[in-house]
């Protein structure tokens, strides 16, 4: 059994108007991923008696664009048709597969779990028709539930330290092969498979995948508050560390990521700007200037100490200086020498 393509003269030739039964599915909304497709019994169908779950040989099929469709035959995948247009059902020829712009993969399984079937025209007790949401399911959101690590580096002040982000967004995925949706996931469902049967296991799974993601993303030099700027990169490293569990299994690709916001802890970016900070200080003429404007600050306010007296600060800040044992003037000739 087969698909055979018709359009223009052709549908006109093969069905006129006597047509047995047509297949058609509306639009699919953003929350279907699979439905059970309809039949509507024409004047000359045999299947007068509303079995359901019977195609009759000459049955026509419609496709409509963002959709693919399935025919299953006694738990079997028959047939796949994932191109837009009109179809007519024939019992006498081969399986058939027009795979549209789901690629190669889908070809690859319709080959590996197809099943060829030689009823040579008799009808199977059991056959539906399955359409597929092939259009980008949008609007997924996710959050970090728990810190996930994220490694801060900076090469200029060989800084290396981890920190704990949270992030929250939204990613949009893709059915990219219904066959393998079909076997790994939905099976012979009596009505639809809604998104949310699948929802919380993708979002656990890309949580899960974060944190290497945000490991390879830092090792660029990417600073955490820099991440919403590299969400393209971001969603291409899920992507491969997702490519097996999804695309290999549930046929399932992700096609956009999105965060809406990276918030670190508090404490977390003081330590780093304090580290910043001080690491300015390894330049002996910044440690220089930094301890000129300590000294300067600390000369005002002991010509201010009214309790101890001017001479009596003095005398510490001097003793102070001494047992420091660098002043100014050594750290700026340090500073020359470096240059």
């Amino acid at each position: 059994m087969g698909l055979v393509r018709a359009a223009g003269a052709a549908l006109s030739t093969m069905m006129g108007d006597q047509w047995r039964e047509y297949f058609y599915c509306n639009s699919l909304d953003n929350d279907t991923l699979m439905l059970k497709g309809e039949k509507r019994i024409g004047p000359k169908s045999s299947n007068t008696n509303g079995a359901d779950n019977i195609i009759s040989n000459g049955a026509l099929i419609a496709v409509n664009d963002g959709q693919c469709m399935i025919i299953v035959e006694q738990g079997a995948i028959v047939e796949v048709c994932a191109e837009p247009g009109e179809f007519v059902f024939d019992s006498s020829t081969e399986p058939s597969i027009f795979y549209g712009d789901l690629g190669e993969n889908l070809v690859n399984s319709f080959k590996t779990f197809v099943k060829r079937f030689a009823f040579g025209g008799d009808t199977a007790k059991d056959q539906r028709i399955y359409y597929f949401n092939t259009k980008e399911i949008i609007g997924n959101k996710y959050g970090t539930a728990n810190p996930v690590p994220f490694r801060v580096l900076d090469k200029n002040i060989d800084l290396d330290i981890e920190i704990a982000l949270r992030a929250h967004g939204e990613f949009t995925f893709r059915l990219m092969d219904p066959i393998l949706f079909y076997k790994n996931l939905a099976g012979n469902v009596e009505k639809d498979y809604k998104k949310q049967e699948i929802e919380s296991q993708l979002r656990s799974e890309l949580l899960t995948k974060l944190q290497p993601a945000f490991a390879r993303i830092a090792e660029t030099g990417v600073r955490y508050y820099q991440i919403t700027a590299h969400t393209d990169e971001l969603g291409q490293i899920l992507n491969e560390l997702l490519s097996k569990s999804w695309g290999e299994h549930y046929g399932i690709e992700m096609t956009a990521f999105g965060i809406s916001s990276v918030t670190a802890p508090e404490e977390d970016i003081e330590m780093i700007k304090q580290l910043q900070k001080n690491a300015v200080y390894r330049n002996a003429t910044m440690a220089a200037a930094n301890l000129t404007a300590a000294q300067a600050d600390a000369m005002r306010a002991a010509a201010s100490n009214e309790s101890t007296g001017p001479m009596m600060a003095f005398a510490g800040m001097n003793m102070a200086n001494q047992v420091g044992g660098f002043n100014a003037g050594n750290l700026y000739a340090m500073g020359a020498e470096q240059q």
